[in-house]
């Protein structure tokens, strides 16, 4: 059975910010969305690909997808609680 990809509610453009930036923007979009919703977070910070899916797991919520794209990386979570 082919799993299509989760609707993305929001997208988070932090390209250029440097850490922790995309790490706060993506917590400031966690308490703003409902339980369910998924978040992709755009990233232009290398640190993004480790720290971010490490919040995620930590915070209990659920990681998508870490997709490398040209010159940035899609961070996608959805919010579980």
């Amino acid at each position: 059975m082919l799993q299509t990809a989760p609707t993305v509610n929001r997208t988070i453009d932090a390209r250029g910010s440097f850490c922790p930036g995309p790490l706060m923007e993506l917590i400031r979009g966690i308490r703003e969305s409902q339980v369910g919703d998924v978040l992709a977070i755009l990233s232009s910070d290398k640190g993004s690909r480790i720290d971010i899916p490490r919040w995620i797991e930590k915070a209990g919520h659920r990681l998508i997808a870490v997709q490398t794209r040209d010159g940035y990386d899609e961070i996608v979570v959805e919010k579980a609680r």
